[in-house]
């Protein structure tokens, strides 16, 4: 029994039906990944409902998987019982019953309704033929859904009547209700109508009928932070534990990288080249670059990965401080950098805010912005164009003097 086994009582598990054999299997597990004793006997707990599920309906281990786990769950809500649960309450159960040879290979649950299913299409159509990012797809999915939720008529998805006033009164109707993020809706609504043309859904190509959002572009201020302000964001971090080494580490990437909070999160142990001194980057799109890695950077990732990483068979380079001991994601990144900016007594900051910190504090350094653009990974030269702005001593050099100034004088 091993250490967080033995912190575990098993006896509170009521585990009757075919799933018995495998509770203490799955404890040791779920302790050996850095689960909590508590976590731990929460999972045990559900294997027991789920194993009591599938003795009443005298069902072998090996026909659990995704459809079944979302059966027990839809059967269990409906009795009023373990209403906080979804399906990927059991992804940990089911990760373990396929790693000890008794259940089979995932499946894919099958889309619940009409728009379900094309937005499933449309997602894939995103992923796979344009190559856009996970987070930007899922974006995109959520913002196209009321538009389909529109189109229905109780189960039924009508489509080809779909017409050019409808999806202009849809975009004036979200224009009223979220003005906010109308620029995304509207380039989802439009990347969705080209896809239903392309899958012939609809006879005609309705994207050009999306009115255009108004947008000033590159009308604010890059919001940033001092060099100062990022030094006393680091030193809120204590480097005598593995939270303060990881986030040290976490924080000095964005700062010094000007990389984005899902760039972070991607970052593999192979990503980072220590003989060549560079690091591998998938920004959007997918695209793969490198950078050169600083020597600070450099040693804070070695103190992180010496004394704070845990010893799992992850290859992310940053992993969750808690068991179970996943990858960090992006969220989880931008918020290492809200908790140090509210220690140091900053306000609300993000890891975006970091981002612009590092193009600041490059272009007073006397770099360009081509230079800045290249290190931002910036596709357009416009969206560098953007710190011209904070570049006053630049912008000194070219401002006319005011009239009657010298007179004044």
């Amino acid at each position: 029994m091993t250490e967080g086994m033995a912190m575990v009582d098993l006896s509170r598990v009521v585990a009757s039906g075919p799933l018995a054999p495998f509770v203490e299997g799955y404890a040791a597990e779920l302790a050996g990944q850095g689960y909590a004793a508590s976590s731990v006997l929460h999972h045990c707990r559900l294997m027991g409902h789920v194993s009591r599920w599938l003795g009443v309906r005298k069902a072998e281990v090996g026909v659990l998987n995704e459809e079944k786990a979302q059966e027990f769950l839809a059967e269990q809500h409906a009795a009023g019982r373990l209403m906080a649960l979804r399906v990927g309450s059991l992804e940990p159960l089911l990760a373990h019953l396929r790693s000890v040879g008794v259940v089979g290979a995932p499946v894919a649950v099958r889309p619940a309704g009409a728009v379900d299913a094309v937005l499933e299409r449309f997602a894939g159509y995103l992923a796979e033929e344009r190559g856009l990012a996970e987070s930007t797809v899922e974006i995109r999915v959520k913002l196209a859904r009321p538009f389909l939720d529109g189109l229905t008529d109780g189960d039924d998805l009508d489509l080809r009547s779909v017409t050019a006033e409808e999806v202009t009164e849809f975009v004036v109707g979200q224009a009223r209700l979220r003005p906010a993020s109308l620029p995304p809706t509207v380039t989802a609504l439009r990347s969705l109508l080209r896809f239903l043309h392309l899958d012939g859904a609809i006879d005609s190509g309705l994207a050009a009928a999306v009115p255009t959002a108004s947008t000033r572009r590159l009308a604010g201020l890059p919001k940033t932070l001092t060099k100062d302000q990022v030094v006393a964001m680091l030193e809120t971090c204590d480097p005598a534990t593995a939270v303060g080494l990881r986030n040290i580490a976490v924080l000095t990437v964005l700062s010094r990288l000007g990389m984005r909070a899902g760039e972070v999160a991607a970052l593999l142990l192979d990503d980072v080249d220590w003989r060549r001194g560079e690091i591998s980057i998938v920004g959007k799109g997918t695209r793969h670059e490198r950078l050169p890695l600083p020597k600070d950077v450099g040693s804070a990732i070695v103190a992180y990965l010496r004394d704070a990483r845990p010893d799992t068979g992850q290859r992310a380079l940053f992993l969750c401080a808690r068991g179970p001991f996943r990858p960090m994601s992006p969220d989880a990144v931008s918020n290492v950098a809200a908790l140090a900016a509210r220690k140091a007594g900053l306000g609300i900051v993000r890891a975006h805010r970091l981002r612009h910190s590092a193009a600041t504090a490059m272009l007073e350094a006397g770099g360009s912005l081509p230079e800045i653009g290249q290190v931002l990974r910036h596709q357009h030269t416009a969206t560098t164009a953007i710190y011209a702005k904070v570049d006053i001593a630049g912008l000194r050099s070219v401002a006319r003097h005011w009239p009657g100034a010298e007179a004044a004088a």
